[in-house]
C-alpha cells in the first residue's frame, strides 16, 4: 500500500522548482518500500575491476599475466551474475538530508545555470545524490514531465538506476562526474544561439546523454580492454567499445525502468537512436571528424538549427564540450577534476605493471606529470573544440568566459611544469588526437579528459 502512495505523490507537478529536491528526498525509499527495487548491480552491467582483488593476488605469491587479469574479471561477473540468479539483491542505503542541507542544495538549484556551478560541494549536500537530485529539478524547471507526461516515481527509480550504475570507486568516471557535466550541458542548451531552436525532445536528449554518457565506465580505458581481450573488446569489434556499452547499457535501463513505455513505439526508438548517436559522438577518437564538419559548417554558414539534422549535430557538439570542459572551469575546479583524472590513469597504469603489461600513454605516474597531461589536453583537444563552440555561439559571454578560464589554467599548468620540461608548451606529449591515451572515450580522456578539472 505504502508504494503506490508514493506513486500518488510521484505524480504531482511542482510549480516551484525549488520543491522539486523535497520530493527527490521524499521518494528516496521507493526502491526498498516496492518490489521493483533497483538493485546496486543490475543484470548485465559491466563487471568493476577490483584494484584490491587483483592487489591481494600479489601477495599470495601468483605472476601476473594477461591470462590471470581475464580470469580475475570473469570471476568477477560470475559472482556477480550468481548473486542475482539466487536473488541476493544488494539493498541500497536510503539517503535521508536533514532541512539545513536541503536549505543549500535548494539554494545552489537556483544558480544551477551558472558556470561558477560547485558539483562538488552540491554532491556532499544530497549525500552523493548530485545526479538524480539534478536531472529531478532540471526535467521539471524545463517542463519535460509535463510534456512527456513522465511518472515522478518511474523517473526517480531510472535517474537511481543511472547513478547506481556509474562505480563510486573511480576517481574521476563516476556519477559526479556525469552531474558535472549535465550542469554543463543545461548551461550550453541555454544559449540563445541553439535554446530558440530547440524542442523538448532535443532538451530531454541532451540531459539523458549527458547523464548516462559514461554509465558503467570500468576506470580503464578501450586499449586495456582490449589488450586484456576482454568480452566488451569483443563483442564491439574494438569500435567504440565504452561508448556503445554505456549507450546500450542506458537502453537496458530505460527499457527496465518503462520511463518511456508510455510513448508510441516508433518515438521511443527513435529516442534510443539518438541517445546512441549522441553517446557514440563522445569517443575522443572521433574528435577531428566531429571538428572538420563544425568547422566546414561555420565557414559555409550553412548550418540551419530549423533542420532536425542540424540542430542533432549542434547537439552533438554541445555534449562533446560537456564532456570535456573541466579546463574551463575556475581553477579551484579544474584543478580537481585534473588530479582526479590522473589518478584514474595512474591506476591504470599500476594495473598495467603489476601484470607485465604495457604500460599505456599518460599512465606511468614516474614519466607523465598532472601538469604536462592537462597541458597536452588542453592544447590538442580542447582549445580547437572550444575555439568553434564561440564561434557558434556568436562569441557569447558565457563561451569567452570559458575560454578565458581555459587560458589561466593552462598558465597554471605550465607554471607547476617540472624545471626540465618547462621549455616545451605542448606538455605532456601525448595529448593531441593519437588518444591512445586513458581516456579514449568521449571525454576527451584521452589526453586527460578528466583534465577539466
Amino acid at each position: 500500500m505504502a508504494f503506490f502512495l508514493f506513486q500518488r505523490c510521484g505524480e504531482i507537478l511542482f510549480e516551484n522548482p525549488d520543491q522539486n529536491v523535497k520530493c527527490v528526498c521524499m521518494l528516496g525509499d521507493v526502491r526498498l518500500r516496492g518490489q521493483t527495487g533497483v538493485p546496486a548491480e543490475r543484470r548485465g552491467s559491466y563487471p568493476f575491476i577490483d584494484f584490491r582483488l587483483l592487489n591481494n593476488t600479489t601477495h599470495s605469491g601468483e605472476i601476473g599475466t594477461k591470462k590471470k587479469v581475464k580470469r580475475l574479471l570473469s570471476f568477477q561477473r560470475y559472482f556477480h551474475a550468481s548473486r542475482l540468479l539466487r536473488g541476493i539483491i544488494p539493498q541500497a542505503p536510503l539517503h535521508l538530508l536533514d532541512e539545513d542541507y536541503l536549505g543549500q542544495a535548494r539554494h545552489m538549484l537556483s544558480r544551477v545555470g551558472m558556470w561558477d556551478f560547485d558539483i562538488f560541494l552540491f554532491d556532499r549536500l544530497t549525500n552523493g545524490n548530485s545526479l538524480v537530485t539534478l536531472l529531478c529539478h532540471l526535467f521539471n524547471t524545463h517542463g519535460l514531465i509535463h510534456h512527456f507526461k513522465l511518472d515522478m516515481v518511474t523517473l526517480h527509480r531510472f535517474l537511481v538506476m543511472v547513478q547506481e550504475d556509474y562505480h563510486s570507486q573511480n576517481p574521476y568516471h563516476n556519477a559526479v562526474h556525469a552531474a558535472d557535466v549535465t550542469q554543463a550541458m543545461h548551461c550550453y542548451l541555454k544559449e540563445p544561439k541553439l535554446a530558440s531552436s530547440l524542442t523538448p525532445l532535443d532538451i530531454m536528449l541532451g540531459l539523458l546523454a549527458a547523464a548516462a554518457h559514461d554509465v558503467d565506465h570500468p576506470g580503464v580505458n578501450q586499449p586495456f580492454l582490449i589488450k586484456t581481450n576482454h568480452h566488451l573488446a569483443n563483442l564491439y569489434q574494438n569500435m567504440s567499445v565504452l561508448e556503445n556499452h554505456h549507450w546500450r547499457s542506458t537502453i537496458g535501463m530505460l527499457r527496465e525502468s518503462r520511463l518511456l513505455a508510455h510513448l508510441p513505439k516508433e518515438m521511443t526508438q527513435d529516442i534510443e537512436q539518438q541517445l546512441g548517436s549522441l553517446i557514440l559522438a563522445t569517443d575522443i577518437n572521433r574528435q577531428n571528424e566531429f571538428l572538420t564538419r563544425l568547422k566546414a559548417h561555420l565557414h559555409s554558414k550553412d548550418l540551419s538549427l530549423e533542420d532536425v539534422h542540424d540542430r542533432h549535430f549542434m547537439l552533438q557538439i554541445a555534449l562533446k564540450c560537456a564532456d570535456i570542459c573541466n579546463p574551463c572551469r575556475i581553477w579551484e575546479m579544474s584543478k580537481q577534476w585534473s588530479e582526479r583524472v590522473c589518478e584514474e590513469f595512474y591506476r591504470q597504469g599500476d594495473l598495467e605493471q603489476k601484470f607485465e603489461l604495457e604500460i599505456s600513454p599518460l599512465c606511468n605516474q614516474q614519466k607523465d606529470s598532472i601538469p604536462s597531461i592537462q597541458i597536452g589536453f588542453m592544447t590538442y583537444i580542447v582549445e580547437p573544440l572550444f575555439r568553434e563552440w564561440a564561434r557558434f555561439t556568436g562569441h557569447s559571454a558565457l563561451s569567452e568566459s570559458m575560454l578565458s578560464h581555459l587560458a589561466h589554467n593552462k598558465a597554471q599548468w605550465k607554471r607547476l611544469l617540472p624545471n626540465q620540461r618547462r621549455s616545451s608548451s605542448g606538455g605532456g606529449g601525448s595529448g593531441g588526437p593519437d588518444h591512445t591515451g586513458p581516456g579514449t572515450e568521449a571525454e576527451g580522456q584521452t589526453v586527460t579528459e578528466g583534465d577539466a578539472p
